[in-house]
Order: C-alpha cells, then sequence, then structure tokens
C-alpha cells in the first residue's frame, strides 16, 4: 500500500509515512534513491489521495474488502518474487536480492489462509487490475531486468514505512487478533531495524552501476508501478461500493433467492466450514415441512380471525 495519514494516528505516526524518513548528507542528487524519491512524489501523492486508501487510513476498511486487497497483494507478490528470484545473480538487481528478509509471499499464504481457510488457493481469483500489474513485472523481469529495481523499491520501501501505520490501523479496525493473525504480510521478522536496513538498501541502489538513460527508464517505471497500484485501489473502491452495507459491516446478508446461492455473501463466508446455510434457502426449506405448514397455516387463520374482528 502507497503510505499516507489522514486517519485518527496523529502527526507522530504521519512522519514515518514517507519512504525517505531522514536525509542523507551523503547522498547525491544523481543517486538513484534521489532520483527514485524526487522521480515519484507525484504519484505517491496521487496514489495517496485515492477514495480507498485515505478510507483504510480513517479505519474505514471493511473485512471483505481487506481480504481482496490481501488476495491482491498475494499475486503481486508472487510475481515480483518470482521474478526476482529469476535475475538474483543479474548484476543489475543482484545487490538488492533479499528474500529472507524481504519476501512477502509465504506471509501472504499465511493471512489468505486465516480469512478463507486451509482450502484458501482454491477460493482465490486474480481480478483484472491486478492481472495487469502482474503481467507488466514478469515482462520486465523476463526482458528488462534492470526495471525490476522500480518494482521492489516502490513495494518494499512502503512496506516498510507506511505499511507499519496500515499494520496498526488494519489491526484496530477489523478487531484482528493481537498475535497479528491476517497481517503478517506487514510483520518483518528478519529486519531487526527498519530504518538502518532502508538505508543499506538505499545505498545498494546507488551502488548498481547504472548509466543515466538507465536510471530515468527506472524512475519511469516505478511511476509506471504506483499507476498500477491505484488501479488496483480504485478497483477495490468500486467492489466496496457495490457490498451490501450489511455485509460491509459484518450483519446478516440477506439474500434474495435468486441467482447463483453461493454468491450470497453469508453462504460464501461459510463455505467449507459447519455451521448455517444461506437464511434465505433454510427458511425455504423449513416452509416445505408438512408440521411448519400446519403451523403456518393455523397462524394465518388467527391472524385472519383477529383481522375480520377488527373490521367489524
Amino acid at each position: 500500500m502507497p503510505s499516507a495519514m489522514e486517519g485518527p494516528e496523529g502527526a507522530e505516526e504521519a512522519e514515518i509515512l514517507r519512504y525517505e524518513e531522514t536525509e542523507d548528507d551523503s547522498v547525491s542528487p544523481t543517486d538513484l534513491s534521489e532520483l527514485l524519491k524526487e522521480g515519484t512524489k507525484e504519484s505517491h501523492d496521487r496514489a495517496e489521495n485515492t477514495q480507498f486508501v485515505k478510507d483504510f487510513l480513517k479505519g474505514r476498511i471493511k473485512k471483505e474488502l481487506f481480504k481482496l486487497a490481501t488476495v491482491a497483494l498475494y499475486f503481486t507478490y508472487s510475481a515480483l518474487e518470482e521474478e526476482m528470484d529469476r535475475n538474483k545473480d543479474s548484476p543489475v538487481f543482484a545487490p538488492l536480492y533479499f528474500p529472507l528478509e524481504l519476501h512477502r509471499r509465504e506471509a501472504l499464504g499465511k493471512d489468505l489462509r486465516y480469512f478463507y481457510g486451509e482450502d484458501w488457493e482454491e477460493k482465490i481469483q486474480c481480478s483484472e487490475a491486478t492481472q495487469h500489474y502482474v503481467d507488466r513485472i514478469h515482462h520486465v523481469g523476463q526482458h528488462e531486468p534492470e526495471l525490476l529495481v522500480a518494482h521492489a523499491y516502490t513495494r518494499y520501501m512502503g512496506d516498510l514505512s507506511g505499511g507499519q501505520v496500515l499494520k496498526k490501523v488494519a489491526q484496530r479496525a477489523l478487531k484482528l487478533p493481537s498475535t497479528e493473525e491476517g497481517i503478517q504480510f506487514y510483520t518483518f521478522d528478519n529486519i531487526s531495524n527498519a530504518q538502518q536496513f532502508k538505508q543499506l538498501y538505499r545505498a545498494r541502489m546507488n551502488a548498481l552501476d547504472l548509466d543515466k538513460n538507465t536510471k530515468e527508464r527506472i524512475v519511469e517505471e516505478a511511476n509506471r508501478a504506483f499507476k498500477f497500484n491505484m488501479q488496483v485501489f480504485d478497483e477495490l473502491d468500486k467492489i466496496g461500493r457495490s457490498l451490501p452495507e450489511a455485509a460491509q459491516d459484518g450483519g446478516f446478508p440477506v439474500h434474495d433467492g435468486k441467482g447463483d446461492v453461493r454468491k450470497c455473501p453469508y453462504y460464501a463466508d461459510k463455505l467449507g466450514k459447519a455451521g448455517p446455510s444461506c437464511p434465505y434457502h433454510t427458511a425455504v426449506v423449513l416452509a416445505k415441512q408438512p408440521l411448519v405448514q400446519l403451523i403456518l397455516a393455523a397462524c394465518m387463520a388467527v391472524a385472519a380471525g383477529a383481522a375480520a374482528w377488527y373490521l367489524m
């Protein structure tokens, strides 16, 4: 997620939302980290101001939407880390290969297992906007590996910065366990000091043997990565607006009995678990029972008699 803060956390937390929290006097304006910092400011601001991100940061994230966002991240990081593994020995990317410290695919798998159950892989699918992002990452990894730097920078530096605020917001808004189930994505167990690690990462970026043209292409690709992220956010925002309010708020969704029962939010939430099926269909089944029909008929007769008495 891009890192921005407009919610109730206050100024102190807002300070850690940017990718670059402190100035380094040893950094040159022509260093890649500085070029990326300056060259993506506008994209970063636009991403921060998408409705999905603003709502998230204000604690207005619904569980169903958070689950879908986690799915999008899973497919994105699966593609990114597949291409990073492919290029781990490439001189244009190898210095930035930190699988133990950074890779997120396994953590996202744990989050999805928490939200969807043991058969989570059968229940998720890549959305259209996410697929465009994934396709671009694979293209870059296979044909222009130097541009992987842009995608790695955009994702991981954000995760280590503003992502840590998003972790707190999600945990509080969704009432997730204090043991961090559902938010393993934001937990970097093998990084003891995020600020120091980011400084190391930027130093490695600046040491890459890249000419001016390649650096400019990397900045351009980073802006493209922000654009892909914004498209995913817009897609999620549209889905959020289409969700019934009861389903969003964790209430008792109503199914009208039309179409595929599996699309009933209540039923879908119970797939693979012990518990009641769709309330509409449960009512239909009960109504077909002879004893229930007899009771209903008696109730209707009593109600009709009462109505006739009242109207006399």
